[in-house]
C-alpha cells in the first residue's frame, strides 16, 4: 500500500509539475528553435510587413537636423511598458532586434523628420521571458482616440503624436507600411489576441514638432 501510495503521489506531482510548464510555456513562448531565434509556439513569424521599397523622402521638416545615429525613443504614457524605449532601426525580418528591444522601426519606412512620413513600428504584444520584449506593447488595444505619442530622435527633437484611429489588418496587407496622403504619421503594431491571426494597428498623426535646444535659433 505505501509503494502504491507513493507512486499515485510522484505521478500526481508530475502532472501538476507538466500541467506549470504547459501553462507557461503557452503563454510567454519559450520555444527555440535550432536558430537560437526564440518563437512563440503559436505565432508561427511575427509577420511584419515586409517593405518592398523604401518610402521615398518628401523633404525634412522645418528647423530639424536630420541626425546621422537612427535610433528612436518611444514614450506612450497610456502604455506601461513604453517609456523612453530605444527603437532601434531593423529589417521586419530581423527577429534578434525585435526580441531584444521593447519596438523596432521597420527599415525601409518613414522617419519622424520626413514631411508626409509613416514611421512604422512594431513589437511583440507578449514577449519572451528576460528579454525587454515580454508585455511590451500588451496594452496597445488600450490606446484610443486623442492619446498621445511621443518619439525623440538622437539630436533631442521631440515629435508628438495623437491618436486617430485603430483597426485590425492580416498580415499580407502591407499597404500599412505606406505613407498617407496629407499627413505626417506613426504606425503602431502588434498582434491581436488570443490567437494572432491579425494585426493590431494603432495610426498617430503628427501635431507637434519640439526643437532640441542645441539647434533652436538664437
Amino acid at each position: 500500500m505505501n509503494v502504491k501510495r507513493i507512486v499515485l503521489q510522484t505521478l500526481s506531482i508530475a502532472l501538476i509539475l507538466a500541467g506549470v510548464g504547459l501553462l507557461g510555456f503557452n503563454f510567454f513562448g519559450t520555444d527555440v528553435n535550432a536558430g537560437g531565434v526564440v518563437k512563440h509556439p503559436r505565432a508561427g513569424n511575427f509577420s511584419i510587413p515586409l517593405v518592398q521599397k523604401k518610402d521615398p523622402s518628401r523633404g525634412t521638416l522645418p528647423g530639424i537636423e536630420v541626425p546621422k545615429n537612427k535610433n528612436l525613443h518611444l514614450t506612450i504614457p497610456a502604455m506601461s511598458r513604453v517609456k523612453n524605449a530605444l527603437v532601434p532601426t531593423a529589417r521586419s525580418t530581423n527577429n534578434q532586434a525585435l526580441n531584444n528591444h521593447v519596438a523596432i522601426h521597420i527599415k525601409g519606412t518613414g522617419f519622424p523628420w520626413q514631411k508626409g512620413a509613416n514611421v512604422y513600428i512594431a513589437g511583440h504584444r507578449l514577449g519572451y521571458v528576460g528579454t525587454k520584449s515580454l508585455l511590451a506593447f500588451y496594452d496597445l488595444n488600450n490606446l484610443k482616440k486623442g492619446d498621445k505619442v511621443y518619439v525623440t530622435d538622437a539630436n533631442g527633437n521631440e515629435y508628438v503624436y495623437k491618436v486617430y484611429k485603430k483597426f485590425a489588418v492580416y498580415p499580407t496587407e502591407i499597404w500599412v507600411t505606406r505613407p498617407v496622403r496629407g499627413k505626417s504619421i506613426l504606425t503602431l503594431q502588434s498582434c491581436t489576441l488570443p490567437n494572432y491571426t491579425e494585426r493590431l494597428i494603432v495610426r498617430a498623426e503628427l501635431v507637434k514638432t519640439i526643437r532640441a535646444k542645441s539647434t533652436n535659433p538664437a
